[in-house]
């Protein structure tokens, strides 16, 4: 699981992509690492302008710097998706870097402790909720009237999860937040359709991240029997289906959930 337009067309290999998205500005969460940053490294491969947000400033300003040294357009903004102000402030960031927000992704998020729901920590469920659910209305919340007043449509995806689809005993709060993910995801997409703004979400599976780094070996052997493919998925993958997503490929697609897991729910 995940804890993360414009074009005429392109091919499925980010070093071949041309430039799909030139004269775009993409504001990527949570792209400091993982999901977001192979992302952010697939849109700027593609020609996007792009904006890393990250609550790690050190980790957003170090990825920028990387991708600025592979030919990227990039600049690095700290973000605290938890607080509304702090989004309004890194799309304004955006905006004034490079002149209109055309693309997002909503990436940002965190696991949590384990635990059954009758013995879940309260404050650790809304501090979950607060950063996979409430962070991703919040960007969506500001993100949506910068794309509007660029005039030009867009297109944001929504770091949803497996786990969006499924249960998953002990994580009610991050099931639930990635539940309402897709929800709102939906929700927003029939809201903004009729203005060219589609929105729409993945659902990883659990994918090899630094976040599964500290895992002992039998529980990561765990992981990956949980997928019929026999492995994990890599941030690439996943990078490539948000890529499609926000390309004018996808021009009919509005309020899908798409599944990159392995088969992970096909059993």
């Amino acid at each position: 699981m995940s804890t993360t337009t414009s074009s005429s067309s392109s091919t499925s290999n980010p070093s071949a992509a041309g430039a799909e998205f030139a004269g775009r500005t993409a504001f990527v969460t949570g792209a400091a690492s993982g999901i977001g940053l192979a992302t952010a490294r697939r849109l700027g491969a593609g020609g996007a302008n792009v904006v890393i947000a990250d609550y790690n400033a050190e980790g957003a300003g170090k990825a920028a710097a990387d991708l600025k040294a592979e030919g990227v357009s990039a600049a690095a903004v700290e973000v605290d998706v938890t607080r509304p102000e702090s989004v309004e402030a890194a799309v304004r960031f955006t905006v004034d870097t490079f002149g209109a927000l055309d693309l997002a992704v909503n990436n940002a998020g965190i696991g949590g402790p384990s635990a059954p729901t009758g013995e879940y920590d309260v404050d650790a469920y809304h501090r979950v909720v607060r950063t996979n659910l409430d962070g991703v209305f919040h960007s969506m919340r500001y993100e949506l009237p910068a794309m509007q007043a660029a005039g030009r449509g867009g297109a944001i995806v929504n770091v949803a999860s497996i786990l969006g689809s499924v249960g998953f005993a002990g994580s009610p709060a991050y099931v639930a937040a990635k539940h309402g993910v897709v929800g709102l995801t939906k929700t927003a997409a029939a809201e903004y359709a009729a203005q060219g703004i589609r929105i729409n979400a993945v659902g990883p599976g659990f994918i090899d991240t630094p976040l599964l780094k500290s895992m002992d070996r039998a529980a990561y052997d765990g992981l990956v029997a949980l997928h019929p493919a026999g492995r994990l998925g890599r941030a690439e993958e996943v990078a490539e289906v948000i890529a499609f997503l926000l390309s004018d490929r996808a021009s009919f697609v509005h309020g899908s959930y798409h599944l990159v897991d392995g088969a992970y729910t096909a059993v």
